[in-house]
């Protein structure tokens, strides 16, 4: 009977491969779009992540996170590796796989290297984000960080706002600067490196902190926030203080599942000691791109919106993906059985 049963091919997909799909600002924004707006109508499942530590003394973690997105007809799995040192070792911090199955069968879909996936959806959440919660006149960007999910978040939230000025700063002057004159040459305009916290971010009209820590550690202040700003915080180790949240109009997540869940995040803390709670948390983001629930409504609100990363986006971004390299011809066909 083995014989009678039905052959099952999947699709694999290199780094290469994902590179060559040439994926334009605007199809990576509509996709993570299409599936934030299914989680917001209901049409997703998303678990909450799971987190292996292999060894206490090596420096980073995996991250496991698995959803599934109705209208699309697929699940996912991803695991990706969150090693800050990996530039030690000529090494991207993030490493990922995705899996893409059908729900139906459980048979496999697509195999994907998601680490370009991960900095792309990364950012296009980052930059849908501040399109409903930032001032639709935000000129001035502040950023922190200089990993590969920032590079994708100065760049799609610059083909919204059209900045005026952009600032970044990290911790090591080669990669701020390294960063710096990549925004420069893809961009085509200056880029100003800060060797502070503070001038970078004191007085931006859109604030992003993607810092690299090794332990939590209230690095970027308060007072530093101009009123009607909107701040996006999403190291992995938070770096803000616990005086954050109180001077916030709105707060907003893109899953609070992901904030009940898990050691790690930008305002674990906050959520800890009773600061944000889901009486107190103004909407999920899906619920904001599917209409169901504002985002800013006066230029003088100051916003908070954090991230922490959703399966979905990872499932919508791949399904794209997928769908463009099989009418293009790329990647390879791997039998399964």
């Amino acid at each position: 009977m083995a014989s009678d049963a039905p052959r099952i091919d999947l699709h694999y997909l290199n780094h290469a491969d994902v590179q060559a799909l040439a994926l334009t600002d605007a199809e990576i924004v509509q996709a993570v779009e299409d599936g934030l707006r299914a989680q917001g109508l209901g049409q997703a499942t998303i678990e909450p992540r799971m987190h292996l530590v292999p060894e206490k003394d090596y420096p980073g973690h995996f991250n496991v996170l698995r959803g599934y997105i109705r209208p699309l007809h697929l699940a996912g799995v991803k695991v990706v590796g969150d090693y800050y040192r990996n530039y030690e070792r000529g090494l991207p911090s993030e490493l990922a796989v995705l899996n893409l199955f059908d729900p139906q069968t459980g048979a496999p879909v697509a195999i994907i290297d998601a680490s370009d996936i991960t900095d792309m959806r990364t950012g296009a959440v980052t930059a849908i984000g501040a399109r409903h919660l930032a001032r639709k006149d935000s000129k001035v960007l502040g950023h922190i960080g200089a990993r590969g999910t920032s590079y994708w978040n100065v760049r799609l939230l610059d083909s919204i706002f059209g900045f005026d000025e952009i600032r970044v700063h990290s911790r090591r002057p080669d990669s701020r600067n390294a960063f710096a004159a990549r925004l420069e040459q893809d961009l085509g305009k200056r880029i100003t490196v800060t060797d502070d916290w503070e001038s970078c971010v004191r007085g931006a009209d859109i604030v992003v902190e993607a810092s690299r820590l090794d332990q939590p550690a209230p690095l970027l202040k308060t007072e530093w926030i101009r009123k009607g700003a909107c701040v996006i915080p999403y190291g992995t180790m938070s770096a803000v203080e616990l005086s954050l949240t109180d001077i916030m109009d709105k707060m907003v997540m893109d899953d609070w599942g992901q904030a009940r869940s898990g050691p790690f995040g930008a305002l674990r803390a906050h959520v800890d000691s009773g600061r944000l709670h889901e009486g107190n948390l103004h909407a999920e983001l899906g619920q904001i791109v599917a209409g169901l629930k504002p985002g800013r409504e006066s230029d003088g609100e100051t916003n908070l919106f954090w991230h922490r990363g959703l399966s979905l986006s990872d499932i919508a971004l791949g399904a794209f993906m997928l769908r463009k390299a099989t009418a293009r011809g790329i990647g390879q066909v791997l039998r399964f059985r």
